[in-house]
């Protein structure tokens, strides 16, 4: 599996500086992130070496989910170049994720 980045609050800012990133708001109670995590995992793969993926969990690092405005997870939020490009929250299919980061690629 591609290498999918554990953000924290010392190293979100420098995670999502440049390049394409796409970032997993999550919680390990949570039931439909746990629906989410295979989804997102095959994204990394399918996506590797082009865009960057992260996982944040919203319990660890509250303070960056309630600045980034996350009120329901699982919310994936995409970054181009430090920059905030999109969101989108709940359990996505593959196809609509791949969708985002195509987008994300332009």
């Amino acid at each position: 599996m591609s290498e999918i980045v554990v953000l924290t609050e010392e190293t979100f800012d420098q995670e999502i500086a440049s390049g394409a990133v796409v970032i997993d708001f999550y919680a390990d109670w949570c039931g439909p992130c746990k629906m989410m995590a295979p989804i997102f995992d095959e994204a990394a793969l399918t996506y590797a070496n082009r865009i960057k993926f992260a996982k944040l969990n919203i319990d660890e690092c509250r303070r960056i989910a309630i600045a980034n405005g996350v009120v329901s997870i699982p919310t994936l939020l995409f970054y181009k170049d430090g920059a905030q490009v999109d969101r989108i929250s709940g359990v996505l299919t593959g196809q609509l994720l791949n969708e985002k980061l195509e987008a994300l690629l332009q």
